[in-house]
């Protein structure tokens, strides 16, 4: 196991982002009244046939040269479905792939979220060109962040600029 979810989601937006990427969606969600906690990152990268989709949540697979382990995928489906929870991989070639985690968040083995705000913020700042769609729906909160309006906004000015990186932080504070 990664020692929290939210490693899991760095891991699979880097994926992403090495398939192409330009749109990523990213949405956790807990329910206290069932105490199942979703987690759903869905992109358009150039995704995978149905034997790669297969293949990628085998441990001892990897796309990446030099290595012969791909633990990512592998560690998440495997703590979604010890968690009492499940886990699902849809992707089609020249279109995207979208994962899906649930977890029962009362299970003891399920390890915490992790650091959220800080997740969201390298991964806005690391990966400008990319549109970010994040929602966090939790303890009370319901955070949406969309980077492709905050992109209009700023009318040319990147996403990882001093000033904008300076007003992000503040804004993942105060909402986070």
């Amino acid at each position: 196991m990664m020692e929290d979810l939210s490693l899991h989601i760095m891991d699979i937006v880097t994926n992403s982002v090495r398939a192409g990427a330009k749109h990523v969606s990213i949405a956790i969600e807990k329910d206290e009244k069932t105490s199942m906690m979703r987690l759903e990152i869905s992109d358009d990268g150039h995704g995978m046939d149905a034997d790669m989709a297969m293949k990628v949540q085998d441990p001892f697979f990897s796309t990446k040269t030099g290595r012969k382990v791909g633990l990512g995928i592998p560690l998440l489906k495997g703590t979604a479905e010890t968690t009492g929870g499940s886990f699902s991989l849809r992707s089609t070639k020249g279109v995207g792939t979208s994962i899906r985690a649930t977890f029962d968040s009362r299970h003891p083995d399920l390890p915490p979220l992790g650091n959220i705000r800080d997740t969201f913020f390298v991964l806005i700042v690391s990966h400008p060109e990319v549109d970010f769609d994040l929602r966090y729906a939790a303890d009370g909160k319901d955070f949406l962040l969309d980077t492709a309006e905050w992109r209009n906004e700023l009318e040319g000015v990147p996403l990882n600029h001093p000033e904008v990186i300076g007003f992000l932080s503040k804004y993942l504070d105060e909402h986070l």
